[in-house]
């Protein structure tokens, strides 16, 4: 699963939709700061995909993912305090809420991806040798 651009991560469409839907939902918010936390949290995913992609390292680019994932799930319970106070209807919750968790899922799928892969090619390095005298 190598990636040339940015652009080619699915993860990375998946927060980019987040955000824009995230955006439209709350844009006639009178109530700044969770409008604000909200906007915030689901930038935070796509940026955190974005800054781990630029890294060098495939570690380095599971600990941004996994950065990302608790800002998916962020952007999932603020949108319950949005329900709860009124500011989403039952279906566009549902709507947003569901594109946080699977984003969530994708981004796991891909950290998974990254350590696996990562053990693999330290698999098969060459053993070292060993002298029996």
């Amino acid at each position: 699963m190598p990636f040339h651009r940015l652009e080619d991560i699915d993860a990375w469409q998946d927060a980019r939709r987040l955000t824009r839907l995230v955006y439209g939902a709350t844009s006639g918010w009178q109530d700044f700061a969770l409008r604000d936390q909200l906007r915030r949290a689901s930038v935070s995913a796509m940026a955190n995909i974005a800054e781990g992609f630029g890294r060098s390292t495939d570690g380095d680019f599971a600990r941004f993912l996994e950065i990302a994932q608790g800002s998916a799930l962020e952007t999932a319970s603020h949108l319950y305090v949005a329900s709860d106070l009124g500011y989403l209807d039952e279906g566009a919750f549902g709507r947003l809420y569901e594109e946080a968790v699977g984003l969530n899922k994708r981004i796991g799928a891909l950290v998974k991806y990254l350590k696996q892969s990562r053990r693999s090619r330290r698999r098969t390095t060459t053993p070292r040798r060993t002298t029996t005298d």
